[in-house]
């Protein structure tokens, strides 16, 4: 079994996901242009055996200075609420990110080097 939830730190404030598209327009606007921490926290667990494997994924994220309108039309089409900080770096239409220092897949929610390297560990009983 394979859990994993993601975090945006920005100054030691944690943004999840954003309650509505106001809260949503908010975070996006006080991550313009800045850098901030992306934290995957992920969970894997032997169902037959129960024996589990835990780790987290960072990475630095560097946001472009996006205009307002880019912003306001990103929130319009619903696309930020589901998503830690608002935002989804794969996001074709509005592409936030300036800059990564570490794993796309960690901001994208799930960072698959880390899950092999669990996977590869449990697998090996450690």
């Amino acid at each position: 079994v394979l859990g994993a939830d993601t975090l945006v730190v920005l100054e030691g404030t944690i943004l999840g996901k954003p309650a509505d598209p106001a809260e949503a327009a908010a975070m996006l606007r006080r991550l313009r242009g800045r850098a901030h921490q992306v934290l995957t926290a992920v969970a894997l667990v032997d169902a037959a055996g129960g024996r589990a494997r835990v780790g987290a994924g960072h990475t630095m994220v560097h946001l472009r200075p996006y205009a307002e309108a880019e912003l306001t039309a990103y929130v319009a089409g619903g696309d930020p609420l589901d998503k830690a900080g608002a935002y989804a770096i794969q996001h074709a239409g509005f592409s936030p990110v300036a800059r990564l220092e570490g794993s796309e897949t960690n901001v994208i929610g799930l960072p698959l080097g880390l899950v092999a390297t669990l996977l590869a560990a449990l697998e090996r009983g450690l």
